[in-house]
């Protein structure tokens, strides 16, 4: 790596000659919201806003992004606002303007249709585009207006080429059968169904076969006099991100393009699970059931949690079988059951035991009395607090503290000036991030989602307490950067000593205590989750389970590595390696009546009473029409989740006032709610 740097630099100062480009220098890129690539709600802002990023960073060099409408960011670009725009695919008759630098992972176009169609598409590959676009002549095709195909599409006589501004509107024209089929982008496609046409999950599919792989690049400015050499500067950055792995990792880290494993005469098990410790160890320790098991090699897809879900669901939502195991919870076990995507689960061997399954979380696992997933580890929610900082500030943690209480200790205890906040709550947008504490926290004050009827509630005063309180909390007594964190962040901060509270999951109980993974284990004091007006919905029910895929190939295979994984074998497998501090929790009785756990868990009877209490169905003050406690337990809600996610966290920016924020979740409620038939028709907000 140290020679392929000495080497890019020198090609580097050889390439800018006597052109005014210093280490440092700021380029300034135009782009525009193009998820799930590039966007201000994604991920780091996509995965093109990352690899671009550090592509110039391993250069000495600073990016900034603008965001435009494509057609503004071209002008902005050519009349010189901008240094160039990215991502931009190649295109010849803007070689006059731009400059193109190599190419890196882009858009994958294909056929989507009707799942009910029986239209039927030759084999073919981009060797044969011209044939595979002559094969659809006679069907009526949406395309989006200046696609990479459509220029190809010129030169075909069809029966109807409808041209379209967004991909949204293609994927409408389609599920109305104004059009026969659509090209579309294939991550653009599932992801817009999963966030803007949640109804729609089931109803369409890819047809094989893809039409084109079309890489991105960025595009400079060619009368620029930096234009030749910005592009110079990426593209050793881009090499250096190749060489190093790190192209690969971002990838990864947005959960697009994986790599398929070498092919070999082993079953392959593609398993999609979430990046926390205990999936991480299950990771490591998997080595020990392929070493048992010879025939079969186990591909691992780790993700942060709502780039998985949104993975999970949109490889569904157009009927694609990526994965053989896959991490689901208690909100998608009955939903995902119910539309045959997952497999029921029987026949266990005696030594399984699954009675022993604690009774709330193989409920929250079954449909239609059948086990559709096994618990990897099972949650409640409760706060936890330092002891010393308590002491020290003269207070008390009562054994169920009420909201009035919490805020009174975040005052007491709050010191930045030592990084000290004096609480920590999630503040990620997303339905498994701010949302599944923010819903709890709705539910004490006695609000709910949606009355009996299915009309939405976001405007209640319930919701507006709700809100102004969480944002008093975090905007006067949280950590910086709120918005960017959730559980895998907080538990940083709360076991490296910065956070004096933390509302959240009891699985983070046996890191907090573990001497090896935290600073103040011995001082972390517990209590239940808070209390404003009812103790109904105030802590949650989970539990992240593993299930298998009904698209899977090795269904047999792949029932028998989830059985080993959620094992009392597994179990003390962990134990053995780490400690009973580090075993899951929340899934087996035997767990709890474990000495040797309950030696290192003084949590552990407080977390399995909690589990056993909370109730999915009694969750709200006021009669509801669903079930879930932190979650709707309904195909929309990691779309609603999402969405009204973003407006509270908008709040915490400062961006929109809380009534803002509010009535703008009520019309995102109301308005999928009608298109999804729950409620009458009405004009759409």
């Amino acid at each position: 790596m140290k020679l392929f740097k000495i080497y890019s630099m020198f090609i580097f100062f050889v390439a800018i000659g006597a052109g005014r480009i210093y280490a440092g220098d700021t380029i300034v890129l135009a782009t525009t919201e193009r998820e799930p690539y590039i966007g201000k709600n994604l991920l780091n802002q996509g995965y093109v806003y990352e690899l671009v990023s550090e592509a110039f960073s391993q250069m000495d060099h600073n990016v900034k992004f603008k965001y435009f409408p494509l057609a503004r960011a071209i002008k902005e670009t050519i009349k010189g606002s901008t240094d160039g725009i990215a991502p931009f695919s190649f295109d010849k008759k803007r070689l006059n303007d731009f400059v193109f630098s190599d190419p890196f992972p882009g858009d994958n176009l294909v056929i989507l249709k009707k799942k009910s169609s029986k239209i039927s598409i030759p084999g073919g590959s981009i060797e044969n585009l011209s044939d595979i676009l002559n094969s659809l002549k006679k069907y009526k095709v949406g395309i989006v207006r200046g696609s990479t195909v459509a220029a190809e599409f010129d030169k075909v006589q069809v029966v109807g080429k409808t041209l379209l501004v967004k991909d949204i509107q293609s994927i409408d024209m389609l599920a109305a059968g104004r059009v026969d089929l659509i090209i579309i982008d294939k991550f653009s496609a599932a992801d817009l169904l999963t966030k803007e046409r949640p109804h729609l999950i089931g109803e369409l599919e890819f047809t094989p076969p893809a039409l084109v792989s079309n890489p991105f690049h960025v595009a400079f400015l060619k009368k620029s006099k930096r234009g030749e050499q910005f592009k110079t500067i990426f593209n050793l950055g881009l090499k250096a991100l190749q060489k190093n792995g790190r192209l690969a990792a971002i990838q990864a880290k947005h959960g697009l393009f994986f790599s398929p494993a070498k092919a070999n005469k082993k079953i392959k098990l593609t398993i999609a699970t979430v990046n926390n410790r205990e999936m991480s160890i299950m990771q490591n320790l998997s080595k020990v059931y392929e070493k048992s098991h010879p025939n079969i090699q186990l591909e691992w897809q780790l993700t942060d949690e709502n780039t998985m879900r949104t993975r999970l669901l949109s490889g569904l939502a157009v009927n694609e079988g990526q994965f053989d195991i896959m991490s689901i919870g208690a909100f998608e076990a009955p939903i995902w059951a119910k539309n045959k995507w997952i497999t029921p689960l029987s026949e266990f061997p005696e030594e399984y035991d699954v009675s022993d399954l604690l009774k709330p979380i193989r409920e929250s696992l079954s449909y239609d009395g059948k086990l559709y997933a096994l618990p990897f580890y099972g949650e409640s929610s409760m706060t936890y607090y330092r002891k010393d900082l308590f002491k020290a500030a003269g207070i008390k943690m009562p054994k169920s503290p009420t909201y009035a209480d919490i805020l009174k200790f975040a005052k007491k205890i709050h010191n930045p000036q030592k990084k000290i906040y004096g609480i920590c709550l999630r503040g990620m947008p997303g339905w498994g991030a701010n949302i599944s504490y923010f819903t709890t926290l709705v539910n004490t004050f006695g609000g709910r989602w949606f009355d009996e009827n299915w009309n939405a509630e976001i405007e209640s005063p319930e919701w507006r307490k709700a809100l102004s309180l969480y944002k008093r909390l975090l905007t006067q007594y949280g950590p910086p950067n709120v918005t960017s964190q959730s559980f895998n962040e907080i538990k940083e901060l709360f076991s490296s000593g910065h956070c004096g509270m933390w509302v959240d999951a009891t699985v983070a109980a046996g890191m907090l205590f573990d001497s090896k993974q935290s600073k103040v284990h011995d001082v972390v004091g517990f209590a239940s989750a808070p209390i404003a007006k009812t103790k109904t919905g105030s802590q949650w029910l989970w539990t992240w389970a593993l299930a298998v895929s009904s698209t899977s190939k090795f269904p047999n295979e792949a029932f028998e590595f989830i059985r080993w994984a959620t094992s009392k074998e597994y179990i003390k497998l962990v134990a053995k390696r780490d400690g009973w501090i580090s075993v899951p929790p929340g899934t087996r009785q035997s767990t709890y009546d474990n000495k040797n756990y309950q030696s290192v868990a003084p949590f552990a009877d407080f977390i399995l009473s909690a589990i056993k209490n909370a109730s999915s169905i009694n969750n709200t003050l006021m009669p509801s029409p669903y079930h879930g406690i932190q979650f709707v337990e309904i195909p929309e809600f990691p779309s609603l989740g999402l969405k009204v996610g973003l407006e509270i966290s908008k709040t915490l920016k400062g961006e929109i006032s809380i009534d803002k924020a509010l009535t703008n979740g009520q019309a995102i409620v109301s308005n999928q709610m009608q298109r999804s038939g729950y409620t009458k028709k009405k004009k759409l907000q």
